[in-house]
């Protein structure tokens, strides 16, 4: 009877998807040990995979010595390398299913069971943790609140159903979403045009409402300038995406 069980707690171990957290962090140090052993805490199992995007500071060996697998990139490459770089490592390593996470702690790893449901229940192939829907929505200023609507209204009318949070970089996909990201990413603020790319390539996509914690140290990368050169990138990123292609994914 004891070796009956154990066989089946074996079994039951090799169906579990592999899952790996993909977290992007440019300059983090403060905050990264935190955002790893957070994700270990959610889940022993679920392997972290911090992508160091060229920090000039700590943030490679705070990762390490929290027991996550770094991944240095030689240079700054932005957010959307540092995430297809990520999603080029769970391809080649043949992960089931990945998890984008923040490097700055606003991503609340008690959240993620909430976000990989649609996932794994085989619903979705992306799912998006938005702040903006159910009762837990999400308070932010006013020129962002602006900003993020606008960029979901145009988004949802692109790929056809309604989206509130099209700027979450909280997300989870399935080895579908997996093999497009790792082939076909968009580089320099790229959640946005992500959920574009998404559908093009024929994705299902679905927002799971979760909570976000406030950023637990540092401050965003996106300032005042760059804020008005983000909405121009996004908008004119937008507007090429209405041209179809199709994506070539890797073998």
């Amino acid at each position: 009877m004891t070796q009956a069980v154990a066989l089946t707690a074996a079994d039951a171990r090799r169906e579990r998807p592999r899952c790996l957290a993909i977290v992007p962090a440019y300059n983090e140090e403060a905050s990264i040990a935190g955002v790893v052993l957070d994700l270990q805490a959610f889940d022993p199992e679920l392997e972290v995979l911090v992508v160091d995007d060229g920090s000039s500071d700590a943030t490679a060996a705070c990762a390490d010595e929290a027991g996550a697998r770094v991944l240095p990139l030689p240079l700054n490459l932005g957010i959307g390398g540092a995430v297809q770089a990520g999603y080029m490592y769970a391809f080649e390593r043949g992960f089931d299913v990945a998890v984008q996470v923040d490097g700055d702690g606003q991503h609340d790893a008690r959240e993620l069971a909430r976000l990989l449901e649609p996932v794994l229940a085989g619903r979705a192939d992306l799912a998006i943790g938005t702040r903006f829907s159910g009762p837990r929505s999400y308070r932010a200023p006013l020129a962002r609140r602006i900003g993020i609507g606008m960029f979901a209204v145009l988004v949802s009318l692109r790929v056809r159903q309604r989206m509130t949070d099209t700027t979450s970089g909280f997300r989870a996909v399935n080895g579908r979403g997996i093999r497009l990201f790792a082939a076909d990413y968009p580089h320099d603020y790229p959640e946005v045009e992500a959920v574009v790319t998404a559908a093009r390539g024929n994705l299902r996509v679905c927002e799971v409402p979760v909570l976000m914690r406030p950023r637990a140290a540092g401050r965003s990368s996106i300032t005042a300038f760059r804020s008005f050169y983000y909405v121009v990138k996004v908008l004119l990123a937008l507007f090429v995406g209405l041209f179809p292609r199709q994506p070539v994914l890797p073998d």
